[in-house]
Order: C-alpha cells, then structure tokens, then sequence
C-alpha cells in the first residue's frame, strides 16, 4: 500500500487532511519537523512526502535535511502551503508539486498519482491508484480506503487487467481469453461470476470501479 509521511508544524496535526486521505486509500503517518525526520523517514520508508508549511517556513537546518534525503532516496514530495506564503521571496520550493490551502484531499491524491507516474515507479514497483481503491502491482496488494482486500488470483488478475486499461471496454470472450487462456473450456458466465465477487469485495454503494457494457463486457471507469 501506498505510504505517505506529512510533516506538520510543531504542535499541529492535520486530523482532518489525515482522514480524507486514508479514505482515498493512503497509508498516512504525520511527525512534527522537530520530531527526528530522518528517524522517522528511515524507519517508516514513505514512498512519498508531503511537507505542511503552515503559516511559517522550516528552519534551514530542517529544510536541509529533508532536501538531502530526497536525493538521497530519491524521494517524490509535495509542499502545503498557504496562498500568502506564495509571496514569500524566502520560500523556495526545491519540491515536486505544491498544492495551496484549503487543502483538497481529492485534488491532492491525483497529484500524488501524476507524480508517481511520472516517476514510473516507487522504490521499484507500480501503484494505481482510483478513489481509494490502490493496486500495488509489485507485491500483488489491493487495498480500498486503507484496508487490505483478499482478493483470488483470477480475482486479481481481471483488476490488473482492467485497471491498467481504464475506460477500455473488453468483451468476456477476450477476458477469458487473457485470463483463463485460449484453451479454457467454460462458458463467458464465469466471466460475470468472477466479476460479481470481485465487485463485492472492492465496491460500495458510493465507489463502482468496475463498469458494464450492456451486450459487450467490461471495464474499469476513466478516472477523472
């Protein structure tokens, strides 16, 4: 699962910004700037930063450190500002992205996605990511708002497919095809069936990931 490390400003928790981006499917931690960032970034192992900035900068040293470990480990991040810090000629964001305050939950997983598929990679396997719903395709993990989902290989497999293929419709000939083999003998129903339980494990009744194609198949909805 996708980890994600805010640093806030001492004595500050951004509960609010933490929670919505859980329910995104974010695995989040939050640690205060004075509170050993490269302890915590080296036992943590976050695949990505998001630094609050609040209504004042970090101090050299803390700034130095953090830009330090982003060469170092190669590390994507996001800077939260306020919009009157833009003016600040003492800010200068050696960062990725920055996204301004009031912060977005929303607005902000899509920046964390572009930026990691920019990136191609994180520490060297695939993320996909939708509405909560994350697809490590590295370690084979599918969690849905920060929870792990069991999921069967063939359970798994028809979301690869139709994850990695967004908005492509596939009939339920060429999925049995890809994902039974061209040798399978069983009839397109258990394309539905498969479909059926996978829908059940990862949807609710306000996240459809998977979509049908009345007299055709499937696919993954076009996140926006």
């Amino acid at each position: 699962m996708l980890r994600s490390l805010i640093i806030a400003q001492e004595n500050r928790e951004p509960a609010e910004l933490y929670e919505n981006l859980v329910q995104y499917g974010l695995n989040c931690s939050c640690i205060s700037y004075s509170n050993g960032v490269r302890e915590a970034i080296a036992s943590q192992r976050p695949d990505i930063l998001l630094l609050e900035m609040d209504n004042k900068l970090p101090d050299f040293e803390t700034r130095e450190v953090i830009q330090r470990l982003q060469k170092e480990r190669r590390l994507p991040t996001i800077a939260l500002i306020p919009k009157e810090l833009l003016d600040n000629p003492d800010v200068q964001l050696n960062t990725d992205d920055f996204v301004t305050s009031p912060y977005d939950a929303r607005e902000l997983v899509l920046r964390i996605n572009r930026l990691l598929h920019r990136n191609r990679n994180v520490n060297n396997h695939e993320l996909i990511i939708c509405d909560g719903l994350v697809i490590d395709l590295g370690k084979c993990e599918v969690a849905v708002a920060g929870r792990i989902v069991e999921l069967t290989f063939k359970e798994y497999e028809l979301l690869k497919l139709l994850a990695s293929n967004q908005g492509r419709v596939y009939t339920r000939e060429v999925m049995l095809d890809k994902i039974w083999g061209y040798d399978y003998y069983g009839g397109d129903r258990t394309v539905d069936v498969h479909i059926r339980r996978l829908r059940s494990k990862i949807e609710d009744a306000t996240h459809t990931f998977i979509e049908t194609v009345r007299n055709i198949g499937y696919r993954f909805r076009k996140d926006a």
